[in-house]
């Protein structure tokens, strides 16, 4: 196969999946893992009295790993709320005391996990297949050092606490329609703070015997820092994703065609189901012929373009069919004698991408029989 057959394929494979990409209603459930970098801090030493002591030393560590998972709702418009759960685990790298690198000794690691409220907003872009997105969040989460220590100056000091704080992050991420309805591979970066905790640690001298009195680290109190930057790939299922719409069997014609049918289309401006001068006009109009036709059955369908939520636009079809027959009501013509019908975007006039304003797809169509 050429090269350029086969991008022609991939991009006509491609088509189904970026036009089903809609923007998230209702409940959906998310999950993610990946890579966590967790900063590099400096250690304050907290004195006796409560004071701060300046910077004694400093801490890294390797390169971790971190899971995410989340409940959210979604709104239809691109904004979601979410309530996630978290977790992050990096090993210790390297312990310096002011300056001095850590000679023995060396280990342990940090943890961090908690809650998070976040509130995002989806980039629903026609033409594209992937949707991408930002956030921002707020919560609270554990900072923890389990048995971190290391060896300098002929001290041994020892980190093994946790304390809870307040957390904050931000999210950039993309979604990719995985052509199931609601299913979506997500690609993540999140940079997750909190404010900084102060951790008990124990400091021993070279022989091993506890020296509680240290002037180093006073009473054996320490501040770090907790900025943590995660790159993850997950999943995320939406519930109320809207399904393919299933092809209507055209009925087999009769064998006597019927008389040629008259219709009319009555047009809206945007997100209105408010009748204009023209549109009370093109309905007078076929109030008229339905008179002076002999016509039995009048049909009144609604219609809506592709811009906002398929449920949104079901319900504004279904007014403007309703505001159609009021107006044919009062100039004289039997509700008995209509069939309303509503059809939001799904039967559009001029076929478009989703999200786009077509004005001949914001209509009433009066069908005389």
């Amino acid at each position: 196969m050429s090269l350029k057959k086969a991008l022609l394929a991939a991009t006509i494979l491609s088509l189904p999946l970026a036009a089903q990409a809609q923007p998230v209603t209702g409940v959906y459930i998310a999950g993610g893992a990946g890579f966590n970098w967790l900063q590099k801090t400096d250690i304050d030493i907290i004195g006796a009295n409560g004071t701060n002591l300046g910077r004694g030393g400093n801490l890294s560590f390797d390169m971790g790993w971190t899971g995410v998972g989340s409940v959210g709702f979604g709104f239809g418009n691109g904004l979601r709320l979410e309530a996630e759960g978290n977790y992050r685990e990096n090993n210790h790298g390297d312990f310096r005391l002011r300056g001095v690198p850590a000679l023995t000794s060396q280990g342990g690691r940090a943890r961090s996990y908690g809650g998070m409220g976040n509130v995002l907003f989806d980039f629903n872009i026609p033409g594209i297949p992937v949707t991408p997105y930002l956030g921002a969040g707020a919560g609270y989460v554990w900072h923890e050092y389990d048995g971190v220590r290391g060896n300098a100056l002929g001290q041994q000091i020892t980190i093994d606490d946790r304390e809870g704080n307040f957390a904050y992050q931000g999210i950039a991420g993309v979604a990719f329609n995985l052509g199931v309805p609601g299913l979506a591979l997500t690609a993540e970066y999140r940079f997750l703070g909190t404010l900084s905790p102060e951790l008990n640690a124990t400091v021993r001298n070279s022989t091993g015997s506890a020296t509680p009195g240290n002037v180093v680290l006073g009473r054996g109190r320490v501040e770090v820092d907790n900025f943590n930057h995660s790159a993850l790939i997950g999943l995320r299922y939406a519930f109320n994703a809207p399904r393919p719409v299933v092809p209507v069997a055209v009925p087999q014609q009769p064998a006597v065609a019927p008389a040629p049918a008259r219709t009319y289309l009555v047009f809206f401006d945007f997100d209105r189901a408010d009748l204009t001068d023209r549109a009370r006009q093109i309905i007078a109009e076929a109030a008229q012929a339905v008179t002076t036709t002999g016509t039995t059955r009048i049909e009144v369908a609604g219609h809506a373009d592709r811009s906002g939520t398929p449920q949104y636009n079901q319900r504004l079809s279904q007014r403007r069919a309703e505001a159609v027959a009021a107006e044919l009501s009062r100039r004289g013509i039997a509700r008995s004698q209509m069939s309303i019908q509503a059809f939001g975007e799904s039967r559009p006039l001029v076929p478009t991408a989703d999200g786009v304003r077509e004005p001949q797809n914001r209509r009433v169509e009066i069908v005389l029989r």
